[in-house]
């Protein structure tokens, strides 16, 4: 990893341990949902919006998604900047949140939800969308919006689907992917090298 690419990646991974290591200090006064877990009304603890995103149910959960966040996240903090790595993290880690805890609640399973997940998938969603292969083919076929947004929705089903596991935030899970190809497509995070605080070598459009 190049310093600018490493930076937001380690910086994030340093976040999880920290929560981690808060949320087993809490666990020992019973305070972890009340800290971590989103759940509705979410105005109740508003500050698990951000929290439940560095937050985890356990090591499994915690290393799982910490590889994904260095598999996906690499290539897309390697072109963009550190601010915008981390707005769009937390951004698309609460939005997820929020779906998965309100349309829980629509359909009767009210549950709370913590992980960054959401946040891991936005980042899947686009590195797939972003990428120069994605960008050839938009330039030579124009495509309809709708067909564009029929595809994405499918595209988010079949990942979450093919990613479902028991007790998994399966609608996170779809909205953080669907958020990350709408992102992907608008190159929402794309800064040119020069305009880096700390340019990699090569420009890596994503």
């Amino acid at each position: 990893m190049s310093r600018s690419s490493a930076g937001p990646i380690l910086e994030t991974l340093a976040l999880f341990l920290l929560v981690a290591v808060v949320q087993a200090l809490a666990g020992l006064v019973g305070a972890v949902a009340g800290l971590f877990v989103l759940s509705t009304p979410v105005s109740q603890n508003p500050w698990t919006v951000v929290t439940s995103v560095y937050a985890h149910g356990g090591l499994g959960h915690l290393v799982s998604n910490s590889v994904a966040l260095v598999v996906f996240g690499w290539p897309v903090a390697r072109a963009t900047t550190r601010l915008r790595f981390h707005l769009f993290f937390v951004v698309t880690g609460a939005l997820a949140g929020i779906s998965q805890v309100w349309f829980g609640g629509v359909l009767g399973a009210s549950v709370g939800v913590l992980g960054a997940s959401g946040a891991v998938f936005a980042l899947l969603g686009y590195l797939l969308a972003s990428n120069p292969v994605a960008e050839g083919l938009s330039s030579i076929v124009k495509v309809p919006t709708w067909l564009v947004a029929l595809v994405f929705f499918s595209l988010a089903g079949v990942v979450t689907l093919a990613t479902a596991s028991p007790r998994a935030a399966l609608i996170a899970h779809f909205t953080g992917f669907l958020i990350g190809l709408v992102a992907g497509r608008a190159r929402l995070l794309y800064v040119p090298p020069r305009a880096r605080d700390r340019p990699a070598q090569g420009d890596s459009r994503l």
